[in-house]
Parts: structure tokens; C-alpha cells; sequence
């Protein structure tokens, strides 16, 4: 019998695609609901309140056969700004990329305002992105300032 300590992994490795790591637990869910996942063909597996060194608890998605733009990667960052993105090719990581909140979101973030034009009438959200690091935004239309848990995803 063998004494050696084992290590054992959380998820399975992934051959191709693309790894989501760093998401605060409770915003997990969130990600999945903004990129669409519950409705791919792909394989997807998805580790919730995982054990973290530097969050103490987090979550991780990871997605087979599949790439998205930046752009929509960067959508992450208004629920989990420390998120980050692993390209998997040959079950090798090729890049890794950090989400970065853009300065303008549209259709991405629902107004706490109701008396916002965006909550009475059929149009898109708009937000600017006040203060990146502290995850504050305020809106195109009524300029009320939301972050935190206050963000409301569409």
C-alpha cells in the first residue's frame, strides 16, 4: 500500500474550451445565467463553493468545445471583477486573460429606479462605469448610481 498523499481534482480536466475561474460562489450563477449556458450543447461542469486559497470560497465553469469574445468574457466583470479566463487547448492552458469591466454596459444591468425610462418603455439599459474597481455604475438615462449587490443583471 502506498503512503504517498494524493491530491485529487475537484473537476475533471477539460481537452478544448475554455475554464472560468475566480468567481466569488455567490455570483456563480449569475455568470452561468449571463452567457447563456443553460441552453448550450456543450459539455459544461460547473464547481460551486470550491475551496479557495485567496477567496476562501469560489466558483469555476468550465465549458468544452467552445470560445466567446472578449467582449462577452468582459460582461463577467460586473459580478465577479476577479475572474479569469483560461483557453484550454490539448488539455494544455494556452492563455489566460483577466476580465475588465467596460466602460459603457447595455442591456446587461436592469435600472433600480423605477421610475427609469428603461423600466416604463421597451428599450435597452445603459450603464457607464463610474468607478471600476469598486464595481459602481450609473445609469445613461436617470443617472442613479448602483453597485454591489444592488446590480441587477437582465
Amino acid at each position: 500500500m502506498n503512503n504517498t498523499p494524493k491530491k485529487e481534482m475537484a473537476v475533471a480536466a477539460l481537452r478544448n474550451g475554455i475554464v472560468i475561474d475566480h468567481i466569488p460562489a455567490e455570483s456563480l450563477f449569475k455568470v452561468v445565467n449571463l452567457l447563456g449556458i443553460e441552453g448550450m450543447p456543450n459539455s459544461v461542469t460547473i464547481g460551486y463553493n470550491l475551496d479557495s486559497k485567496r477567496m476562501g470560497r469560489k466558483g469555476i465553469i468550465k465549458i468544452a468545445d467552445v470560445s466567446f469574445p472578449q467582449e462577452t468574457l468582459n460582461r463577467i466583470a460586473v459580478i465577479a471583477p476577479n475572474a479569469v479566463i483560461n483557453v484550454i487547448k490539448d488539455y494544455d492552458v494556452v492563455e489566460k486573460k483577466h476580465v475588465v469591466l467596460p466602460e459603457d454596459l447595455i442591456d446587461i444591468v436592469r435600472c433600480n429606479n423605477p421610475k427609469c425610462i428603461t423600466n416604463n418603455e421597451p428599450m435597452r439599459t445603459h450603464f457607464h462605469v463610474v468607478d471600476a474597481e469598486a464595481g459602481v455604475l450609473r445609469c445613461h438615462y436617470c443617472e442613479r448610481p448602483v453597485s454591489g449587490k444592488d446590480v441587477v443583471l437582465k
